[in-house]
């Protein structure tokens, strides 16, 4: 028999963690119906039972402030599932219940997982889980996920719960006082004789949500004509609560919940005083890495190291890839010409397929490098660190602090950091960010950085690199200014974000998740941009007679109809400008065109460019490369956030009219200043 269980919890209690460690390899990303929020769903068998895990977005508690956390909100209150795992940090056990007992009160079968104990035990923090366990009226399993210890635990309370549970489900009763009870007993009463708002909510939860505002249960008593009788008792009892309280009834909820679960807390959790100054370490770390003087600064010389080593330790890597390419190019020709094929069909294995995509594939080591770097920045909890300290630079520039998480994201894929937009509650900071995100240099592009980087400045190759990531932050945020005060005028919100706590990565999550990055490039490089590239060689090819990749080629052809455009900016050669035009479906394939043009492989192409490019044309097209139109994935994604063509296509227009504007500033600069 399958089971439906949802995961959720606070953001930074390793949920994550424990949804890879409960579903291992078997699990899925897909979307949510209807929006384009990535949702994931795994499952686990053990004996008879297979459970289906529903990973939510993480949320501080029901009531819903953004898209993400409405998601999560609407799927736990309306699609009722078996049961929900609440995900606990155990070591700020306190913050974590007031979801759980949110989520006692909507009567879903529950179990607490209690994560992070060891770095309870770390700061001195004891709970008895027995105590808890008998408090709250749920099951209770410790656990460390990123060690896998208690998975096995939990596993087996889940599926007793969901087989062998007798306890009704609306049994808990959260007490209210003297004050608020009666009121909700009159709407519960009300409610009662109605048919139930959401299936499966009782009715005390639906008259104490709808006191609260929640947009759920305000859309589920409009549908139902109960809103105007709901409305009406507010008006009247409730306000006669608020008058005798003195403030507002949504904030006395607010206090009983905490004041519920700071009992609870107090009884089931010790503290040893005797390992304070522990406990001030993570502070220590954050007075240097927060600071307002080394913050920035230390923040840049990270990155800037990780771009030095990512070099450093994928070079060697890229030569050995480059060279088998290269001779299972010449040794596939030899074969096949000997077979006695076309001299056409030869071009296209060894040109097309071998020499295209094959230069591709060899940044593969590259790109693997760095998003294991950048896995132990966010497993290690600095990068949090790294969007609070930029806060203070986007709100110089009238942006949301907030929004530097998407761009943070747009560093591995620009479409779903526009995703990610959605944590923006103000429409005008979403926008905003939305334009600005393809100006963040995604994976896509690192293949054509580390090619041209490795070409034209040697060892100086990571710092050219690091230089034009910095370029698209800069770039970003000086639109994002312009845009602000013009387009999208207005104050941005404050940024509210939580640190978490230091961890040391685990071993395994940073392969996982440098493979999963890896893996998806090495998906495209043999889905997409394989037929990219085909398509590159055959018009390389055509019309039949023509030499191959000449300029009396169909490809030839559109290549100098572009031209004279990049003329100003040092590349006006129709080469460069087949590469950016097919670079609109994806940035790798820049790199795939000129292999399959010049017929060579990464070592090929490393000395063949040489021959088109100087140093300062080089870096000019690099500039283009990062700061115009994104691939037309991230454009699809756009139109799909925005609704609106008309900005999709200012947005095409304006990034390209940015892109060619800064290669030529670039280029024409440095010829002024010698560089040329």
């Amino acid at each position: 028999m399958g089971y439906t269980v949802a995961l959720t919890g606070n953001p930074n209690t390793g949920k994550t963690s424990l949804f890879n460690a409960l579903t291992g390899s078997n699990q899925h990303v897909g979307n949510w119906p209807g929006v384009t929020v990535e949702r994931k769903e795994g499952r686990f068998r053990m004996g008879d039972g297979e459970v289906k895990v529903v990973d939510l977005p993480g949320i501080y508690s029901l009531g819903a402030a953004s898209l993400d956390e409405e998601i999560a909100a609407d799927f736990l209150l309306r699609s009722r599932p078996d049961l929900a795992i609440v995900v606990a940090d155990g070591s700020n056990l306190e913050r974590s219940l007031y979801l759980a007992v949110q989520m006692l009160e909507t009567g879903t079968p529950l179990v607490l997982a209690l994560n992070m104990m060891d770095a309870a035990a770390e700061k001195g923090i004891t709970i008895d889980v027995e105590k808890l366990s008998a408090l709250l009226g749920i099951p209770v399993v410790p656990t460390v996920a990123r060690r896998k210890e208690g998975i096995e635990d939990l596993k087996k309370r889940v599926l007793d719960e969901l087989k062998n549970r007798t306890a009704p489900l609306n049994s808990f009763a959260l007490p209210y006082g003297e004050r608020l009870g009666p009121l909700f007993d009159e709407m519960e009463a009300f409610l009662t004789t109605k048919p139930e708002l959401i299936p499966g909510l009782p009715a005390r939860t639906a008259a104490v949500k709808f006191t609260e505002g929640d947009s759920v249960v305000l859309a589920a008593a409009e549908s139902a004509g109960l809103l105007p009788a709901l409305e009406s008792i507010l008006s009247g009892s409730g306000a006669a609560v608020e008058s005798a309280l003195g403030y507002d009834l949504q904030t006395a909820v607010i206090e009983r919940r905490w004041g519920f679960v700071s009992g609870v807390t107090a009884e089931a959790v010790t503290r040893d005083l005797s390992l304070k100054t522990r406990l001030s370490l993570s502070d220590r770390i954050d007075r240097v890495v927060t600071s307002r003087t080394l913050g920035l600064p230390l923040f840049f010389l990270v990155t800037w190291a990780i771009f030095r080593l990512t070099y450093a330790l994928g070079d060697p890597l890229v030569e050995i890839f480059g060279g088998l390419f290269e001779s299972l190019g010449e040794r596939s020709a030899g074969f096949l010409a000997a077979a006695g094929l076309s001299d056409a069909m030869v071009s296209f294995i060894q040109d097309g397929l071998i020499g295209g995509v094959g230069s591709v594939v060899v940044f593969f080591p590259h790109i693997f490098i760095l998003f294991a770097f950048i896995a132990v920045l966010e497993d290690s909890g600095y990068m949090a660190r790294g969007a609070f300290v930029m806060d203070r630079v986007m709100h110089l520039m009238g942006l949301h602090g907030k929004s530097f998480i998407p761009m943070l994201m747009g560093f591995g894929c620009n479409v779903p950091s526009m995703m990610a937009t959605r944590i923006l509650e103000r429409p005008r900071d979403r926008m905003i960010t939305l334009l600005i995100l393809p100006f963040m240099s995604c994976s896509a592009r690192l293949p054509v950085f580390v090619l041209f980087s490795g070409a034209f400045f040697g060892p100086h190759a990571g710092t050219a690199v690091f230089s034009l990531y910095i370029l698209g932050i800069v770039v970003a945020v000086g639109a994002a200014k312009i845009l602000g005060s013009t387009l999208f005028k207005g104050e941005s919100s404050q940024l509210v974000m939580e640190l978490p706590p230091y961890h040391i990565p685990s071993a395994g999550m940073v392969f996982r998740h440098a493979w999963e990055r890896g893996f998806l490039f090495l998906q495209k490089a043999g889905t997409f941009i394989l037929l990219s590239v085909v398509a590159v060689w055959a018009l390389a090819s055509l019309p039949w007679g023509v030499e191959y990749g000449s300029e009396e080629s169909l490809v030839g052809s559109i290549g100098k109809v572009l031209a004279p455009l990049f003329q100003p900016a040092g590349f006006g050669f129709w080469q460069a400008a087949v590469a950016l035009f097919f670079g609109f479906l994806a940035k790798e394939v820049v790199v795939g065109t000129f292999g399959a043009l010049l017929g060579a492989g990464e070592a090929g192409l490393a000395a063949a460019l040489p021959t088109l490019f100087t140093p300062l044309s080089a870096y000019a097209f690099l500039v283009m490369t990062l700061l115009y139109v994104p691939c037309v994935a991230a454009v699809a994604a756009f139109r799909r956030e925005t609704g609106s063509w008309k900005w999709t296509f200012f947005m095409i227009a304006y990034t390209t009219l940015v892109g060619y504007g800064g290669a030529v500033l670039v280029y024409q600069g440095g010829r002024l200043l010698g560089l040329g």
